[in-house]
């Protein structure tokens, strides 16, 4: 539901771009390191075998989480693209 703060799953899936994820792999993990901090991630790894990243998110509304995913240089450079799964 818009405005309200729940639990998602974002799959952060590689796209014809992936190899280029080495290139941004540091500003990924700064990007992943500020979610934790924030108290926004919960757990993130990788989806085997090598088809990219998962993160478990909450405290954050739908619009709130969408706007912090577009931040992720993973995102902003094409490498990945994201999926969104709200949790009830």
């Amino acid at each position: 539901m818009k405005g309200m703060k729940a639990m998602f799953i974002v799959l952060l899936r590689f796209s014809e771009n992936k190899a280029k994820a080495s290139q941004f792999m540091e500003g990924h993990n700064e990007w992943l390191k500020r979610g934790f901090d924030d108290g926004v991630f919960l757990v993130a790894g990788s989806i085997k075998p090598g088809l990219g990243g998962a993160v478990l998110a909450h405290g954050a509304t739908a619009e709130e989480l969408a706007t912090r995913v577009q931040q992720d240089p993973f995102v902003v450079e094409g490498v990945v693209t994201a999926e969104f799964l709200d949790i009830a």
